[in-house]
C-alpha cells in the first residue's frame, strides 16, 4: 500500500533517496561492459554490432538485414487499424504545430561605427533517435523526437531501435516514422545502436546529435559518447509528482500514480496534498485499481519502493517540495492551478488542472515528452527544436570601431600575456594610420 507520511524530515529525505534512486553500485560494473561494446564497435563496425545484438537481443542477423526494407515499410500500414493511424497523424499535426512556434530565428543588428552582431541558426546534418522496443512499441517516442528534428530543417534522420520476435520491428512505430518523413530504420538497440550511430559503421552512419530514451546501458552509452556526439540528455526512469487539493478527484489521482507507476519498477508517483481525505482516498483506489492490473507486477514494485503519499500545510509548501524535487512531470490537481504555476520554478512540463493528465502531453499535446529526469529539471528542458539546432555568432567591425576599442584589447590580452592578441590588433590600427 502507498505509504502517507506527514514529517518535513521525512518528506526531504523520502524525496531524496526517490531522486538518487538510479545512483545503484551496479552502475559501475554496467559502465565497464557499456565502454567493451562502445570499442568494440568503434573497432569493429557492422561485426561488433551484429554479436552484441545475438548476445543481448538473442537475434541473429546479417549486415544486410540491419536496415528496414521498404516492404516492411510499405507492410506495417496494413498491419495498424485504422484508429491507431488517426490517432498517429492527429499527434503529429499537434506536436508538429507546437514545434514550429519554437523556431528561433537568426537574427542581425547594425549598430554605431557599422559595427554588426548577430546570431545565426544551423541544424546539424544528421540527427539518430533512439526508439526502445523489443517487448514494448513507442510510437510516441519516434513522433516526439522525430518532428522537432524535422522542424529544425535536419536532413537526414535516422532510428535505431531493438528488433523484436523473429527480427520484426513493430508495425506502429514503422508508420509513425514514415508519417514524420522518416524511413532510414535500422533493427539495433542496447548500447551498440548508441555506438553505431556516434562512430558510424559500414551500414549505420555516424550522426552529430543522438536523441531519445532507453534502459541503463542506452544511458550510460550516451554519457559515455557525448563530445564525439551530441545527446539530449541522460534520461533515468520516469516520474511524476502530483500537487492536489479537496476539489481534485482521488480516482483519477490513482489513476495518473498508476500511469507512471507502470512504465518501470523504477517509475516514481508521488502525491502531495494539503487534503488527508484526499490521501487517504487516493491510497484506496490505487489499491482498487491494482486489482485486475495487467503490468501489476512491475507496478507494485513502483509504489512499494518510489511511490509515496505526503501531507503538507499549504500548497505553498507543496511547491516548494516540488522544486526541491524538480520532477519530470508535475501536475496541479488544484482549483487554481494558475495561482501556483508562479512558485514553481523547477519541472519538466506542467499540467494544469483537473482535466490535464499527463497521458496528454505524454501522446499529443504538443510539447516533447523527452523530459529531465532525477531531479535534473533543475538545469534542463524539455527536448524541442533548439536540440537539434547550433548557432553561430556574426561579429563585423569597421575600422572606425576597431580603432576605438583597440586599446582596451591591448591592455586585456597583454594583461593574459597573450601579445599577438594584442599585435593582431595593433598591426591594424597602425596600417589605418
Amino acid at each position: 500500500m502507498l505509504r502517507i507520511i506527514t514529517q518535513q524530515a521525512d518528506v526531504i529525505a523520502e524525496l531524496q533517496r526517490i531522486c538518487d534512486r538510479t545512483l545503484d553500485e551496479q552502475v559501475l560494473h554496467k559502465e565497464a561492459t557499456v565502454r567493451e561494446v562502445l570499442q568494440a564497435v568503434k573497432r569493429q563496425g557492422d561485426k561488433a554490432v551484429l554479436h552484441y545484438t545475438d548476445e543481448f537481443d538473442n537475434q541473429i542477423l546479417k549486415a544486410e538485414e540491419l536496415r528496414v526494407t521498404g516492404s516492411e515499410l510499405d507492410a506495417a500500414y496494413q498491419q495498424v487499424s485504422k484508429e491507431l493511424l488517426g490517432a498517429i497523424r492527429l499527434a503529429s499535426r499537434q506536436i508538429e504545430a507546437f514545434h514550429r512556434q519554437r523556431v528561433p530565428k537568426s537574427w542581425v543588428h547594425f549598430g554605431d561605427d557599422d559595427i554588426v552582431l548577430g546570431k545565426r541558426y544551423n541544424p546539424v546534418d544528421r540527427a539518430g533517435l533512439y526508439v526502445p522496443g523489443g517487448r514494448a512499441a513507442y510510437p510516441s517516442t519516434v513522433l516526439m523526437n522525430a518532428i522537432p528534428a524535422r522542424v529544425a530543417g535536419v536532413p537526414r534522420v535516422v532510428i535505431a531501435t531493438p528488433p523484436g520476435a523473429k527480427k520484426a520491428i513493430h508495425p506502429a512505430v514503422l508508420v509513425a516514422a514514415q508519417e514524420v518523413g522518416v524511413e532510414e530504420i535500422y533493427r539495433v538497440g542496447g548500447a551498440q545502436a548508441i555506438a553505431a550511430l556516434a562512430y558510424g559503421t559500414e551500414t549505420i552512419p555516424k550522426v552529430d546529435v543522438i536523441v531519445g530514451p532507453g534502459n541503463i546501458y542506452v544511458t550510460l552509452a550516451k554519457k559515455l559518447v557525448y563530445g564525439t556526439v551530441g545527446i539530449d540528455a541522460l534520461a533515468g526512469p520516469s516520474e511524476v509528482l502530483i500537487i492536489g487539493d479537496e476539489g481534485a478527484n482521488p480516482v483519477h489521482v490513482a489513476s495518473d500514480m498508476l500511469a507512471q507507476a507502470e512504465h518501470d519498477p523504477m517509475a516514481a508517483a508521488i502525491l502531495l496534498t494539503t487534503d488527508p481525505a484526499l490521501a487517504k482516498n487516493v491510497q484506496l483506489a490505487v489499491e482498487r485499481q491494482l486489482v485486475d492490473h495487467p503490468r501489476r507486477i512491475d507496478t507494485e514494485k513502483a509504489l512499494a519502493h518510489y511511490g509515496l503519499i505526503v501531507l503538507v500545510e499549504s500548497l505553498e509548501a507543496a511547491a516548494e517540495l516540488a522544486n526541491e524535487f524538480a520532477p519530470e512531470h508535475l501536475e496541479l490537481e488544484v482549483k487554481d492551478p494558475w495561482a501556483v504555476l508562479p512558485n514553481i520554478r523547477h519541472a519538466g512540463a506542467i499540467f494544469l488542472g483537473y482535466s490535464t493528465p499527463e497521458a496528454v502531453g505524454d501522446y499529443l499535446a504538443g510539447p516533447s515528452h523527452t523530459l529531465p529526469t532525477s531531479g535534473a529539471a533543475r538545469y534542463a528542458s524539455a527536448l524541442g527544436v533548439e536540440t537539434f539546432l547550433k548557432h553561430s555568432s556574426i561579429i563585423q567591425y569597421s575600422q572606425t570601431a576597431l580603432n576605438k576599442v583597440a586599446g582596451a584589447i591591448d591592455a586585456l590580452a597583454t594583461a593574459e600575456g597573450l601579445p599577438s592578441h594584442a599585435d593582431s590588433v595593433r598591426r591594424r590600427v597602425q596600417q589605418d594610420e
